[in-house]
């Protein structure tokens, strides 16, 4: 019996360092790597070319609707979400899957094997700090400062809402806080995962 390609599924919010890690495993494996951003996109990151909408999103909704509203933007791309991990299983080959719509609650339900999921998280000072980084913060006009400030009230929570069910539901919950804890984690992932691919 043929093995069953190996996976790696990487949960957590924004600025956790997935796509990097996702890219440095997918490039180790010679893997495919996809987002569930390119699935379907929710009111993101609000600093680059943003239209009116998102920013009135952010600047109507209270930091308790803006999370609620994530959450069910979420739970619209759960079938999506297991739809492209059948796809890629079917392809016959290695997959790595990231985003912060791979919710720690819903892998029970996806079709993923014996993929691997992991949860990364960041200390909440660390988290906001880089947020402000990536964002260009300190050059912002106020009303881009709010937008900025309600994303990362959204993301806070969710990195602690995530990695809460990780722990829950048994899911390894990675601290990537320092940045060479994050590349020593896609070493350790890559080789992991190309030893049970060889098995």
């Amino acid at each position: 019996m043929t093995p069953e390609p190996g996976g790696l599924l990487l949960i957590g919010t924004s600025h956790v360092g997935k796509s990097t890690c996702a890219s440095s495993v997918g490039s180790a494996l010679g893997w495919p790597v996809v987002s569930t951003d390119a699935l379907g996109r929710h009111p993101g990151r609000p600093w680059t070319g943003v239209p009116d909408a998102v920013l009135e999103f952010y600047h109507r909704l209270s930091d308790d609707a803006v999370h609620w509203f994530l959450k069910v933007h979420h739970e619209n791309m759960r079938p999506l979400i297991g739809a492209r991990i059948t796809a890629l299983r079917e392809a016959g080959r290695g997959f790595v899957l990231e985003g912060a719509a791979l919710r720690p609650e819903y892998l029970a339900g996806w079709p993923f094997g014996d993929a691997l999921a992991v949860c990364l998280r960041v200390e909440t000072d660390v988290l906001r700090a880089r947020i402000r980084q990536g964002s260009g913060y300190a050059r912002q006009g106020e009303p881009m400062r709010l937008a900025i400030d309600k994303f990362t009230e959204r993301s806070l929570r969710e990195n602690d809402a995530l990695a809460e069910a990780a722990v829950r539901l048994d899911v390894p919950v990675i601290d990537v806080t320092d940045l060479r804890d994050a590349d020593r984690l896609a070493q350790r992932l890559a080789s992991r995962l190309a030893g049970a691919s060889e098995t």
